[in-house]
């Protein structure tokens, strides 16, 4: 899939006909994270840069991003000019471990230069490796990550230098994965010793009930739309295309809505740690309200993409609960407002006119007499609004709760994180882990892990077995009937990853 990241100097993709570049250093992101930007889809959650493009060199930056999907493989960056699309790759850890290519750095050299950009800052470290020639800015960007394009092969050294300031500010942004915490012991330790736990979560949690996530080939939600005839499978989220066209959402809705009162294993573990006296906040991207079937305090949960839980009329903003509008949910039907109804039969009953006038949000039909085409006989039927789910779509804003929160509340008081089941590719729930104090220590637990973010412990595997594992070690009684009494799981470091570690249930 084509994305779209920062941009670098026309100069730099001109360097086969010149000899000289200049570097330019952007300035690393500072100050509070715009945690209320509209939902988007993102490419890396902490990167928002350019260099110093020359004019007409590079459109923006897209504000739909897209990245670490299973078959994304690089940057695309795109000209305005007549210039062909130029590949940027990007470098995993595993290619430079494995010596994969030619004059790139070990993944040892690789991690001591990233260390040292972090200890010493983008200026000092570029005044240590560029200015006195220790390093190339060839090989240097290797280490961030990113592998030398085709269109600069044999081109002066000085032509790099404005993709490596992408990769040292990018490097630079992100959050340093804290050295002391590595093993599965330490996870457990962890959990027993915090006072004040942030959880994030996404669709991973609820899979185990037949809740598809979004994104999973083959099985996730956005696989099986190509019937809808969408250019994009997002598009049945997006806040545009319910206005024009309601029925496109409501024709999937019944496919993510909940329709048990049940939770998974992983939901149990978030009311234990409440239980406990643990759990700062539940920061959830869900819509199916499955926290509340497991019984999480409303006041220990932000929604930070609503949920089913309500419902609001588009066109007078009367609000129902979910419950109201699941039948017609359920059936693939469009819910129609009962106040708008009530009211337009009221208005039915008042002495009226050769035409009646009345707003709409585009979904009524103008109907005129076959036989006479006058204006007088001209009218418009008034129809009810639709009943929208009070979940955010693509193109709206967060709660304000969800800011308000994380930056006025919990921002101070957290002393761990834990992110389960999200790829975190949705902004700005995803630059959750970026915006808390890098000394807090971050633990992921999900199927696959993330390029984009470092955490300081990877738990790969099944969240409920991941999360059941840790709390027999932990000395917790997590109860739930989808946890069989005798299970028992292996797990297995990754190797060449000290703190990557992959649950799996023995004689699954």
């Amino acid at each position: 899939m084509p994305i779209f990241l920062s941009t670098f100097s026309a100069r730099t993709r001109r360097c086969g006909r010149q000899n000289s570049c200049r570097m330019d250093l952007v300035t690393a992101p500072s100050g509070e994270t715009p945690v209320k930007a509209p939902v988007v889809e993102v490419e890396a959650v902490d990167v928002a840069e350019t260099v110093n493009a020359e004019p007409g060199a590079l459109d923006e930056a897209s504000p739909q991003l897209e990245t670490d999907s299973d078959d994304s493989d690089g940057w695309e960056i795109l000209s305005n000019g007549d210039e062909a699309e130029h590949t940027i790759q990007l470098l995993r850890d595993e290619q430079l471990r494995n010596g994969l290519v030619p004059g790139a750095c070990t993944l040892e050299e690789a991690i001591a230069f990233r260390q040292r950009l972090h200890a010493i800052g983008k200026a000092e470290f570029v005044e240590e490796t560029i200015v006195r020639e220790t390093v190339t800015a060839k090989k240097l960007c290797t280490a961030f990550g990113i592998m030398p394009p085709a269109f600069l092969e044999g081109a002066p050294d000085a032509c790099f230098h404005g993709l490596l300031a992408i990769a040292i500010s990018r490097e630079f942004s992100r959050r340093p994965k804290l050295p002391e915490y590595n093993t599965v012991d330490d996870a457990v330790r962890l959990l027993r010793e915090s006072k004040n736990v942030i959880v994030l979560t996404g669709a991973g949690i609820s899979t185990s009930l037949g809740i598809p996530d979004f994104r999973s080939k083959d099985t996730g939600l956005y696989s099986k739309l190509e019937h809808l005839g969408l250019s994009d499978p997002q598009e049945v989220f997006d806040i545009n295309v319910f206005r024009e066209d309601p029925s496109i959402f409501f024709s999937i809705a019944k496919d993510i809505l909940p329709t048990e009162k049940k939770y998974s294993p992983t939901h149990g573990f978030i009311k234990l740690l409440q239980d406990k006296g643990k759990l700062l906040t539940n920061y959830t991207q869900n819509i199916d309200n499955i926290e509340a079937n497991a019984g999480v305090l409303p006041e220990k949960i932000v929604q930070c993409h609503g949920s089913f839980a309500t419902a609001t009329c588009t066109k007078c903003h009367f609000k129902v609960s979910g419950d109201t509008i699941f039948s017609d949910i359920k059936e693939g039907n469009i819910p129609e407002c009962s106040a708008c109804r009530q009211s337009i039969e009221a208005e039915a009953l008042k002495p009226q006119g050769l035409k009646r006038k009345r707003s709409s949000n585009g979904y009524q039909k103008d109907r005129k007499d076959s036989q006479d085409s006058s204006d007088e006989d001209d009218y418009n039927i008034p129809t009810p609004g639709v009943m929208k789910p009070d979940i955010t779509f693509f193109g709206e804003g967060l709660p304000d709760e969800f800011g308000q929160r994380l930056i006025h509340h919990d921002k101070d008081l957290a002393d761990l994180v834990i992110v389960i089941g999200t790829s975190l590719k949705v902004a700005p729930v995803a630059e959750v882990p970026g915006v808390l104090p890098r000394n807090v220590p971050q633990i992921y637990i999900s199927r696959t892990p993330v390029s984009h973010t470092s955490f300081d412990i990877d738990l790969l595997g099944d969240c409920d077995v991941v999360v059941s594992e840790l709390c027999r070690r932990a000395g917790w009684d997590l109860q739930h009937d989808m946890i069989p009494a005798d299970e028992k799981v292996d797990i297995t470091p990754t190797e060449g990853y000290e703190s990557r570690h992959v649950f799996q249930v023995v004689g699954a």
